[in-house]
């Protein structure tokens, strides 16, 4: 490598990699405090998965129906199967009316009620009085609340002159001898020229990593970088095994159809028309969990009630409702219909299959956004430097089974609050830390090891097979033999990694190289999945597994640590003591 270029260098106060919601909350929050912050995206910011999100942003703010943060917090306990750690969701549902009115402040278009207020919907897993009544707590902007949110906060960031770097790809984290993180080594996916960005503080904002199945609703962008950067730097990711595959995806093709199409008075019915929800949620219904309404449907299905020429989906109803609701308040999801189904929903129910949605795990943090890790000896300690938000971080407040309307809210409150512990580290550290040049070189060799291609099979090829072995061996229902089955052929798929080709002919395009290393991040974070769920012996939340079906909290009601290094996975407990109210200990979860 000695004919290229020297390393690029530049130099921040705080580096940001991602540019979806957690991301910019966190960068406008640090660039309107007129620090020096750099955001990295894969992406143009606006493209970042954050758009995607429909239904809402859950806030106690009693617009419609009463309601307060309590009960708030008593759903995302009772949704997570008591496995959210209940400090971080009380400073959740506690902060979420303040970040909502700041939103609508900054300029997010929420739709409104005759009065001008916020509009709220309904949405599954809520309830008024801890189980009661179904609650309206979810602030939308139609059905596309994620895309208001996100170029709200991308206009804001141009305002407060945040420095971007879009189209950049984030290839490894340096470390100093301490383990403090000192930025990270990045690629212009243009160019293909590696870039060192310095920073005394660092977020990993890289969002989720749904391209682990064949069928999902997420973004191609979706590999979970960042968390296998954290893999890498010998941080554990923590409860990998909780997957949430949302219950109404376009049957076939994976397009999300929000919950809010259920909570607008939508339903679902099988092959004989029957609304089969009452007979597993008979008090919530449609609007239960979305674990629970995911395991029905493919219920129903392996029972013999599918419809279509191959049994493998159920219908989902918004036809019987006024026309004019159906365009005013699921706007989305009827272009998404009449585009990819050619249908319209205001005449016809939408053929749907529960799908791959959203990972609950993550990199381990504490409420404020610090990246923590265990120690050999003591308790886990913060990793200095560095911070995560959003999906890929794991606070814990989804714990088994997220609720639908919590992920815009954990963006929000978790980006802000890494912002404002960032903003305390900067002020206690105003300087950079001598650069560890021996990190850098390890970053830069796994910055060349894609500069060459090998022999084997191509990147699509092997990412194609990774993803339909993910989806076949660790799908809605688990068991022991078939995740073993998956174990063995993922280290396989490890090992056919190192030889992996980058082309099909005789150039080499830099998004190979990103496609490359894209699929290098999946096979570490699918190994973290397969073998958490494999060792997980009960059933919660969205970890269901039929060879042990009952919820364990004698012997699981932990957190699990799956180690790259060790390939290994290990244990921690839940955070059962909120911050100023009683908890809530576990109890059978119906609705």
């Amino acid at each position: 490598m000695a004919d290229n270029p020297p390393l690029e260098r530049r130099r921040f106060d705080t580096l940001i990699l991602g540019a979806g919601g957690a991301g910019l909350r966190a960068a406008l929050q640090l660039s309107d405090s007129k620090r020096r912050v750099a955001v990295v995206s894969k992406v143009f910011p606006t493209r970042s998965h954050t758009v995607a999100a429909q239904g809402g942003v859950n806030a106690a703010l009693a617009n419609v129906v009463p309601d307060n943060w309590h009960w708030h917090m008593y759903d995302t306990i009772k949704g997570s199967d008591y496995l959210g750690d209940q400090d971080a969701i009380e400073y959740m549902c506690r902060s979420a009316s303040e970040l909502v009115y700041e939103l609508e402040h900054f300029g997010v278009p929420f739709s409104r009620l005759a009065n001008g207020r916020i509009y709220q919907r309904a949405f599954g897993g809520q309830s008024q009085n801890f189980g009661g009544e179904q609650a309206l707590r979810t602030c939308a902007a139609a059905d596309r609340t994620g895309h208001a949110i996100l170029h709200t906060l991308y206009q804001q960031n141009i305002r407060a002159k945040t420095h971007f770097f879009d189209e950049y790809f984030a290839i490894d984290l340096i470390r100093d001898e301490e383990g403090a993180i000192q930025g990270a080594l990045v690629m212009d996916i243009e160019s293909g020229q590696p870039l060192l960005i310095e920073a005394k503080t660092t977020l990993l904002a890289t969002g989720g990593c749904g391209q682990l199945f064949r069928t999902n609703t997420n973004a191609h962008i979706n590999t979970g970088d960042g968390m296998a950067m954290a893999l890498r730097a010998g941080i554990p990711l923590q409860d990998m095994e909780f997957f949430q595959f949302h219950p109404t995806g376009v049957a076939g093709k994976g397009m999300l159809i929000t919950e809010g199409a259920r909570g607008e008075g939508g339903y679902l019915i099988n092959k004989d028309g029957e609304r089969f929800m009452e007979r597993y949620a008979p008090h919530a219904k449609d609007l239960a969990s979305r674990d629970v309404v995911s395991r029905a449907i493919a219920v129903e299905i392996r029972e013999g009630r599918g419809l279509g020429e191959n049994a493998d989906h159920v219908l989902l109803k918004v036809d019987h409702l006024d026309a004019e609701v159906v365009k005013k308040r699921l706007p989305g999801i009827r272009d998404i219909c009449r585009t990819f189904l050619h249908i319209d929903p205001v005449n016809e129910p939408i053929p749907v299959f529960p799908t791959a949605h959203y990972v609950m795990g993550g990199i381990p943090t504490n409420r404020h956004g610090e990246v923590v890790a265990p120690q050999r000896h003591g308790p886990e300690e913060a990793v200095q430097g560095l911070y995560a938000a959003g999906e890929c971080a794991c606070v814990s407040v989804h714990g088994g089974n997220r609720l639908g309307g919590n992920s815009l809210l954990d963006i929000l409150v978790f980006g802000r609050a890494a912002a404002n512990r960032m903003a305390t580290y900067l002020q206690e550290n105003p300087y950079h830390r001598a650069l560890n040049e021996a990190s850098v070189e390890q970053a830069m060799s796994q910055y060349q090891r894609w500069q060459q291609s090998g022999e084997g099979e191509t990147v699509d090829h092997l990412r194609a097979e990774l993803r339909q072995v993910m989806e076949s061996h660790c799908g809605v229902f688990r068991t022991e033999d078939v995740m073993q089955q998956g174990v063995q052929q993922l280290q396989a798929i490890r090992t056919r990694m190192a030889d992996v080709s980058l082309q099909d002919n005789s150039r080499i395009f830099n998004t190979a190289r990103v496609e490359a290393m894209e699929l290098q991040n999946l096979v570490d974070i699918s190994m973290a999945t397969m073998k958490s769920a494999l060792l997980r012996k009960e059933s919660r939340g969205a970890h269901s597994r039929m060879d042990y079906p009952e919820r364990d909290d004698i012997q699981w009601l932990k957190h699990s640590l799956y180690s790259l290094q060790t390939d290994q996975v290990d244990y921690k407990p839940v955070r059962m003591k909120p911050l100023s109210v009683d908890s809530f200990p576990p109890k059978p979860r119906v609705y």
